[in-house]
């Protein structure tokens, strides 16, 4: 009976003990063992809340100290928190009390920094926040759903898990003895030497967060680019829109004109019907023009925190700085994953060492176990070769990201060196269009020209016209396109 009871306090005190071990280290830093501790912060009247945060006001001196202690801010005037309906397009938000964190602030989740998401939150976008350009990026920005940020988050919380893989592991064991007995007891694990295993798994998780990383600051440019593709969509319909308003204005008394004319039997009453048609094409395109620009506001709108039909005009877009593409920023980080994960997967065909202890009430034990996880057989070989090519692999697929993107800046300069010429030869060619249109019009003020000589230069400027506005938002669209594939249409804050 004594020797029951030994076994059983041998027991909880083997469980007591294991247990507090992979407590702190799976209570993590500052903010998690506010979690496990069993002082809790009351609110009280010394203790404010603060967006997803809780800080205790200290009256002795001018700073806030934070119950959490990883957030601290002077202790200022406050302002009222407000609903996002109630922020303005493009509105200033510095001035306000509590500022939420970038999404990729707080590194990968684990205890090592990452200098590829510091590099992210560096970065800074080539629009100005009090332009056009600035007021849609904001707006779009404010109703994003982020759904790339809760993939992030979850790859932090898989790194968090990963930091503590060095920790021993504790599961229960239940077996069936040869007399029909069932025999419970716990096994404690814990890992000596893998071939790099462990390190490769934390490894792996903190590459993925890079991987998610980058693809949030992409999801998110994406956004913006296509909210500001629809905003230039727009502009380019209610531009062309305008010219084409003017043009059928024009037409239309052309067309009165012919019908007074053949009305006093001076003209051919087919040339009325040559007038009309033209007339007929100019209010058609406007109408088109237009319904091409309600389409792109209307859809702007609806991505949009608030409506941005009242937003007009262009906006210059800085050159961006020397900034690695997001492409190959998440060419690196997705070879580094696999560079782990090869190793992960090479670590398995090599020997491993282990110590296990096993308590149970008919008695406890410890051991050493060696051996390997996918076994030896006549493929080791070669699937160990195939690891090693996978490693190479990933390594060319950042070259390969290079050249693309390379290549797709090539294109897009030239395109907009292509463009800018013809603006301004076109410019030159709309000049002399209208030269001729006001030659023509004098000598049919003087009876030396017939009106369909006059309504043929016309639609000859007017279609000069249509293509110079056209050649304005083409290059307003490349230019974004240039900072679209740079990946500097959102600060690295804003993320």
């Amino acid at each position: 009976m004594g020797h029951n009871k030994s076994k059983r306090a041998i027991l909880r005190m083997v469980l007591a003990g294991t247990t507090a071990v992979t407590l702190m280290g799976c209570m993590g830093d500052e903010a998690t063992r506010g979690a496990f501790s069993a002082e809790r912060p009351a609110l009280s009247t010394d203790v404010k809340t603060t967006g997803r945060f809780a800080e205790r006001v200290q009256s002795t001196d001018a700073e806030t100290t934070p119950i959490f202690g990883f957030l601290k801010r002077n202790n200022s005037e406050e302002t009222p928190t407000r609903n996002a309906s109630s922020i303005s397009v493009g509105e200033n938000l510095t001035g306000a009390t509590v500022q939420a964190q970038p999404a990729l602030a707080g590194g990968t989740g684990g205890k090592e920094s990452s200098a590829l998401i510091e590099t992210l939150l560096r970065r800074e976008a080539v629009l100005n926040a009090n332009t056009s350009y600035g007021k849609v990026a904001g707006s779009v920005l404010a109703a994003n759903s982020r759904a790339a940020e809760a993939e992030l988050r979850s790859a932090k919380l898989r790194a968090e898990a990963a930091s503590k893989n060095w920790l021993p592991t504790i599961g229960p064991s239940l077996s069936l003895s040869s007399l029909g007995e069932v025999v419970a007891s716990l096994v404690i694990d814990q890992v000596l030497f893998d071939n790099g295993r462990k390190k490769a798994e934390r490894s792996f998780a903190k590459a993925d967060v890079e991987v998610a990383a980058v693809a949030l600051a992409e999801d998110t440019n994406d956004r913006v680019y296509s909210a500001l593709e629809l905003y230039i969509t727009a502009e380019r319909g209610r531009a062309q829109a305008e010219a084409g308003s003017r043009a059928a204005s024009r037409l239309g008394e052309f067309a009165w004109i012919m019908e007074q004319r053949v009305r006093g039997g001076v003209s051919n009453p087919a040339d009325v019907n040559v007038v009309n048609q033209k007339l007929a094409e100019a209010e058609n395109q406007r109408n088109s023009d237009l319904e091409t620009a309600r389409t792109a506001i209307a859809e702007l709108n609806a991505m949009s925190l608030k409506s941005l039909s009242d937003v007009r005009g262009l906006s210059t877009i800085a050159s961006s700085k020397a900034a690695k593409p997001l492409s190959i920023l998440k060419a690196e980080a997705e070879r580094d994953r696999d560079i782990a994960q090869a190793t992960i997967n090479r670590a398995g065909f090599l020997p491993s060492v282990s110590a296990q202890a096993v308590v149970s009430d008919g008695g406890s034990g410890v051991g050493l176990n060696a051996g390997a996880a996918n076994g030896f057989g006549f493929g080791t070989k070669a699937s160990l070769k195939a690891i090693e090519a996978t490693k190479e692999a990933a390594g060319r697929r950042i070259d390969q990201a290079s050249e693309d993107q390379s290549r797709t800046m090539r294109r897009l300069e030239q395109n907009l060196i292509s463009l800018k010429r013809q603006q301004k030869q076109g410019q030159g060619l709309l000049a002399s269009a209208n030269d001729n249109l006001s030659l023509f019009d004098r000598q049919y003020q003087a009876g030396q020209r017939p009106v369909m000589d006059v309504v043929s230069v016309y639609e000859t400027k007017v279609a000069t016209e249509r293509d110079q506005i056209g050649l304005k938002y083409e290059i307003a669209l490349v230019e974004l396109q240039i900072a679209h594939l740079m990946g500097a249409l959102v600060d690295g804050e804003d993320i």
